[in-house]
């Protein structure tokens, strides 16, 4: 008299019920991976140009208003581009002045080098209350494609708070390059940075 096999044990060491599980799983390619998006609305914005020179008046600012171009781009609108020294205490001043203003997105363009005088990320450090430590290495990743030198910038990614008024701040460099990869980087993300303040899903 013959009997059908007994079905079939798991392997030992393998927890019950993980054969299953694993059937259960989607196949790598057919994970759909959220899309970015666009702003609904546009948002408010500034940008804060940081060099001796030009709050001088001793050199025109290419910079700003470039970044206050290419921010528009992204649904980020910048009433006007505003203009302070390398001083730790302006530049910040000037950073919380535009949060308390209502801007969503700060952008600061120059003082993220090593010289003497550049000083941006010291004074921008302490407004932040979380770094995006993942956005500034994609940002430094995408400027070293172009330029060995993107490796000297220091320059910053975080938000204010964790709220829906809260505020992404942006250190560029002070270079022309230097903010069009930023932005290049940055802009695409800011739907999805403003969503998750406000509350959003991953």
């Amino acid at each position: 008299m013959t009997h059908d096999p007994a079905p079939a044990a798991d392997e030992p060491g393998t927890p019950r019920g993980t054969a299953a599980t694993r059937e259960e799983q989607p196949e790598a390619a057919s994970v759909v991976r959220k899309a970015l998006k666009t702003l609904d609305v546009p948002v408010r914005g500034a940008v804060i140009t940081v060099s001796d020179r030009c709050a001088a008046g001793r050199r025109e600012d290419l910079s700003g208003p470039l970044a206050q171009r290419l921010l528009a781009d992204y649904g980020v609108q910048v009433e006007r581009v505003r203009v302070v020294p390398d001083d730790v205490a302006a530049i910040r001043l000037a950073v919380t002045e535009a949060v308390a203003e209502g801007a969503r997105v700060v952008l600061t363009t120059g003082g993220t080098g090593v010289t003497p005088m550049d000083l941006t990320p010291e004074a921008t450090a302490p407004l932040l209350q979380t770094r995006l430590e993942g956005l500034e290495a994609q940002v430094r990743s995408y400027g070293l494609s172009k330029t060995p030198l993107a490796g000297l910038s220091r320059g910053l990614v975080g938000v204010t708070g964790r709220g829906a008024d809260d505020a992404l701040v942006v250190n560029a460099p002070g270079s022309r390059g230097g903010v069009k990869d930023v932005v290049a980087v940055i802009g695409p993300l800011v739907p999805h940075v403003l969503e998750q303040l406000g509350g959003g899903d991953h």
